[in-house]
């Protein structure tokens, strides 16, 4: 296994170096954006009740705004998930009555309650209110089948939902010039329709964000990649400034929306986070290279492949059985600081239409920034590895996965002597 890594290694380096080039504009980028907001060490510290007047709340929203190419941010502790960020902005966008198509198939399975998907609508979910759906699947190359997703909007359409990052598929994550330019072709037929992206684990990866090619709205977690893993909780809405406000009614309340929201924490750690960010995304990226070429070695298939471009910061490795994931889930759980004596099993989750296992030890609970893994108990039996605060973990993460598949005998052909 030590001479399969070492090659491995070998043959991600250059593709780390053009990572590592990406890296230092998004930072010199991100120091231009702190300069120019001028935040100061009062914007650090705490605030209570309805956090009137908190300026640093509103600094950090235009932080936001900035490393994002919006006109607008809305960044609160209060969003308790990336899902919970797109819930609420997809409610302060549709109205009974409207559309939401979806242009990148099924939604990933946190958003089917959202929606309403299903016999039986969740309560107080999307379809309840009587918002419609519709969907267009992507073409078999995985990418947007534009010709049909423009004959697919209807009068009632109002919001279209592009995925950027793969969810539970094997399908290519999606480039921000790419969901671009079917925003352009949707706008160009129909103005009035919003395009809202689920950005989660994308941001920082490419040069540019979906918002610079002409997305109206777009939604994340903190506890991803602008987190840079130190934010404890929290998301953001990020975009045109009409929708981002409307959003904001439905995070508070109509009349108050982003007016309100204080942090008896303080706001430090969302500042620092954002700030580290470009080099949290690049250790994930470098440790995802990594990665893939070590589990292409070792014979399994893997998306992408560990020279591709990357618009997110998932590995998918397909392993082909249910043993092999739990063993993979297990192997890399053994080397997280925390947690790392517990043995990882599927389970039922809320939101999540099979079982999953996750594994994991994170200082933050679920910060997939940290370094994770997860997978559905479902064909093709793929897992979904994401993460790292360094690179050096995420290859002992991945090492300790591929010894524990090789200790189970679950490796494909003869490799106990690599």
């Amino acid at each position: 296994m030590a001479r399969l890594a070492e090659s491995a290694a070998t043959d991600a380096a250059p593709i780390i170096d053009r990572l590592a080039a990406q890296r230092e504009r998004h930072q010199l980028r991100l120091l231009s954006a702190f300069h120019d907001c001028r935040v100061s060490d009062y914007h650090l510290g705490v605030t209570t009740g309805y956090g009137y007047g908190d300026s640093a709340r509103d600094t950090l929203d235009q932080l936001f705004a900035a490393a994002l190419s919006a006109q607008s941010a809305l960044v609160r502790e209060q969003f308790v998930s990336g899902t919970h960020a797109i819930a609420t902005a997809l409610f302060g966008v549709l109205r009974p009555g409207d559309e939401l198509l979806a242009a990148t198939g099924r939604p990933y399975d946190t958003l089917w309650e959202v929606i309403g998907l299903g016999d039986e609508p969740a309560e107080g979910s999307l379809r309840e209110f009587g918002v419609g759906y519709d969907q267009v699947e992507l073409t078999t190359d995985g990418v947007i089948d534009l010709p049909a997703l423009l004959d697919r909007l209807r009068p009632a359409t109002r919001l279209v939902l592009f995925q950027r990052s793969r969810g539970y598929s094997l399908r290519p994550s999606l480039s921000s010039q790419a969901i671009g330019e079917a925003c352009e072709a949707i706008h160009s037929l129909r103005p009035d329709v919003v395009c809202f992206v689920d950005n989660c684990y994308g941001e920082l990866v490419e040069a540019e964000e979906p918002t610079t090619f002409g997305a109206d709205l777009m939604a994340g977690s903190l506890i991803k990649n602008l987190g840079g893993g130190l934010a404890p909780t929290g998301g953001y809405i990020a975009g045109r400034e009409e929708w981002v406000r409307r959003a904001a009614t439905r995070l508070t309340a109509p009349g108050i929306g982003a007016h309100v929201g204080s942090s008896p924490g303080g706001r430090r750690l969302y500042f620092q986070g954002l700030f580290l960010a470009p080099q949290v995304v690049f250790e994930a990226l470098a440790g995802a290279v990594f990665a893939a070429r070590l589990f292409e070695r070792l014979g399994f298939a893997v998306t992408p492949s560990y020279d591709a471009a990357r618009s997110d910061i998932i590995q998918a490795i397909t392993l082909g059985s249910a043993e092999r994931v739990v063993a993979f889930c297990q192997g890399l759980q053994k080397a997280c600081p925390v947690d790392g004596h517990v043995i990882p099993q599927p389970a039922p989750m809320p939101g999540y239409a099979d079982p999953v296992i996750m594994a994991g030890g994170t200082f933050i609970q679920g910060a997939t920034s940290e370094l994770s893994v997860d997978a559905p108990m479902r064909e093709p039996y793929a897992v979904y590895f994401q993460g790292g605060l360094s690179q050096t973990f995420v290859r002992i993460g991945a090492l300790s996965a591929a010894q524990t598949l090789l200790e189970r005998g679950l490796l494909p052909g003869d490799l106990s002597s690599s």
